[in-house]
């Protein structure tokens, strides 16, 4: 990776020691700047009748989900509960539509002239919209405006753009969707073969990624029963697709006035000059001061990575502080295999010792990354971090958030907000140990949407507690690859897309073994569980995916988690075939769980193994409530591979017709075979209370 040097001499006190009223000034400067590119005055007029306000949490009713998930400022509304002269679409959860990757599965479609009206359900003076527009007809992305007005006032004009969406074919995908297979010689599920000479697959093949994420402060602050109002107009050419709104009530701006102000420094506020040197200038006098840095409001331009140690810098909020940038082509490929650079913070690598006591706040970043090159560190934090702490950022349109790589300890993570992602919102990658991730508000990723992979080097004693995770595209909400100690405690997991569920525990990528502890307490996932493209089968809610060793090293236990309407089973446990005799996963403890609809089965056992069972109460079970396979070996005299013991309490019936009104697991036990693997699907009823 490209780095810029944090070593330059500090300038002298009188060349950038402004007046304290010309730095307020310069702020409040700043401040305006930002409000007035962004909105531009509301007119306010009498507010219509309107209907009341339907406000929902990953798109459920929050009387579900009550102490799960991160703990936000924003107050969601989904546009298929709102007023509309647009076409509601969905529900739907096949891959490669639009309903599949909307929250809740829905989501409005405005043709010009036609709008969509939210009630405001708390005072705010703030929206974030989350909408999908085409992309070009040779890939790229397109603008369009879309008109947002209060209480019938005069409207002002957000811009939305695609040019952060739309991904085709094969992984690592492209941003063409006239593409032939970027992977020829790949076995496709579309043909069910490594296709042959000639054949072609349907044009664009696999599109995805297709929502984006537009900020607006309103510049006033409204009041509860004010009417929101979203327009396709009339001048537009394409058709909008609303999924969701966020409102929320922004506090002032915070302001620091003993720091290492980044305009007293040459930071230019509005963006037009590049910021990154005065950034690096502002570093160094905080650290020979022994001061923050302070970052106003105002948009800044920084193309490169910002090298953090031992030095805390604040912004305004991350409403307020924007710190953008391009992707800049190498002129030649760094060490690290990156060919491009971009806006980051990263502490130094871990091989030169790392950094610590790195505290970061209260601003946004804002990339520029359109495609996906994993080599590329164009991440917007990275490197190793140890007694740090990140909290308040909003991050969006870079590859990866948050992206560690250790060895590194007692990393502090709260209170974020990480949207529109390349690959992951974040992951701890490589020796990361007694770390937290807490509050973190996540939606829309590539990849997984929270992560820990212990590649060669072991994660140990980290926690995901209290974050909530919607519509991952592609893979999981929640993954752990490996490790030793992990919680993964309260969270909030939604609506994953692709080849991933709601939560993930894998013995894959190289990471080392499950050793230890691994606690998945107190979590909900809703609508979960998407078909495996390369198995032709569908996942459970959380499974287990045995590929390069055994998981039966460690203490599993799965405990008090919801599984809300998932769309294939609630429970998965899987081992690869070409090592289905050699490895297995033995000794998961399920216990205390709700399990609320499923479209096939409560669990699927496709390994050797075992795992115990005590208080799993399910209802609404599409199928049968074990679906038995084991290691496939079929050993009729024995039974399963796999084995299941019923610890008690385990209440409610499956759709077994040979066994009507029967317990869903005493059919099953202790090993009986009943692979049924691809059963026909059966939507369950939406969630409800208990």
């Amino acid at each position: 990776m490209t780095r810029a040097s944090s070593e330059a001499a500090p300038p002298s006190r009188r060349s950038h020691a402004p007046s304290l009223r010309r730095t307020a000034s310069l702020i409040a400067i700043a401040a305006l700047a930002v409000g007035a590119a962004v909105t531009g005055p509301l007119a306010a007029s009498a507010a219509p009748k309107a209907p009341s306000p339907v406000v929902t949490r990953t798109a459920l009713d929050p009387a579900l989900v009550q102490g799960r998930g991160a703990d936000v400022a924003f107050l969601e509304q989904e546009a298929e509960n709102a007023k509309t002269t647009g076409s509601v679409i969905g529900p739907g959860r096949d891959a490669y539509t639009l309903p599949a990757e909307a929250s809740g599965r829905r989501a409005v479609q405005l043709d010009p002239g036609e709008f969509v009206e939210f009630t405001l359900p708390a005072s705010a003076n703030a929206i974030t919209v989350r909408y999908s527009i085409p992309d070009s007809p040779t890939g790229g992305g397109i603008d369009a405006p879309l008109a947002v007005s209060v209480n019938g006032g005069r409207a002002q004009t957000m811009t939305l753009t695609s040019k952060y969406s739309w991904l085709y074919n094969q992984y690592p995908f492209t941003n063409d969707p006239n593409a032939d297979l970027l992977h020829p010689d790949w076995w496709i599920t579309e043909c069910g073969c490594v296709p042959g000479a000639g054949y072609e697959v349907a044009k664009p093949f696999r599109p995805m990624h297709f929502y984006d994420e537009q900020r607006m402060l309103l510049g006033k602050t409204y009041r509860a029963g004010d009417v929101v109002r979203l327009t396709a107009p009339k001048t537009s050419s394409v058709v909008t697709t609303v999924d969701l709104l966020d409102s929320e009530r922004v506090a002032a701006p915070h302001v620091r006035l003993k720091a290492a102000n980044v305009l007293l420094f040459g930071a230019d506020p509005f963006g037009k000059r590049d910021a990154a040197g005065a950034f690096d200038r502002a570093i160094a006098f905080a650290k020979a001061h022994r001061l923050p840095v302070y970052v106003p409001p105002g948009v800044y331009s920084v193309s490169r990575h910002i090298v953090v140690d031992d030095v805390t810098i604040e912004g305004a909020g991350n409403w307020y502080t924007i710190i953008r940038g391009r992707e800049v082509a190498l002129a030649t490929p760094a060490p690290d295999g990156s060919v491009h650079t971009g806006v980051g913070f990263y502490g130094k690598d871990a091989a030169e010792g790392g950094s610590s006591n790195v505290h970061l706040s209260g601003f946004a970043i804002e990339g520029d990354v359109r495609e996906r090159i994993d080599t590329d560190q164009v991440n917007g934090i990275g490197g190793s971090l140890s007694s740090s702490s990140i909290r308040g950022l909003h991050i969006r349109h870079t590859k990866v958030g948050m992206w560690f790589d250790g060895p590194m300890h007692d990393l502090t993570i709260d209170g974020n907000i990480i949207v529109d992602q390349m690959a992951d919102a974040l992951n701890f990658h490589t020796g990361v140990t007694g770390s937290t991730v807490s509050n973190t508000s996540v939606r829309n990723t590539g990849d997984d949407g929270l992560a820990m992979w212990s590649e060669h080097v072991a994660n140990a004693g980290n926690t995901f507690d209290r974050n909530t995770v919607q519509s991952p595209s592609l893979a999981n909400g929640i993954a752990i690859y490996g490790g030793a100690d992990t919680i993964v405690s309260n969270n909030l997991v939604a609506d994953p897309v692709r080849e991933g569920s709601g939560i993930h525990v894998g013995s894959r990528f190289g990471a080392e073994p499950f050793t230890g502890g691994l606690a998945i307490t107190d979590n909900t996932t809703a609508r979960s569980g998407t078909y495996e493209l390369n198995w032709n089968i569908g996942l459970g809610a959380i499974w287990f995916y045995a590929l390069d060793r055994s998981i039966d090293q460690a203490d599993i236990v799965v405990s008090g988690d919801h599984f809300l309407d998932s769309t294939y089973s609630a429970l998965m446990l899987v081992t690869e075939w070409g090592v289905k005799d050699a490895y297995r996963i033995d000794g998961v403890k399920f216990r205390d769980l709700r399990i609320d609809g499923t479209g096939t089965n409560v669990i699927s056992a496709r390994t050797a193994g075992s795992a115990s069972f005590e208080n799993v109460d399910v209802r609404g079970v599409g199928h049968w409530g074990v679906n038995n396979c084991g290691a496939f070996n079929w050993d009729w005299a024995n039974g399963s591979e796999f084995s299941l013991t019923d610890l008690g309490g385990n209440d409610g019936v499956d759709a077994n017709e040979y066994h009507p009104g029967t317990p869903w697991l005493a059919p099953s036990l202790p090993n009986l075979i009943t692979c049924n693997d691809r059963p026909p699907v059966t939507a369950p009823p939406a969630p409800s209370p208990w």
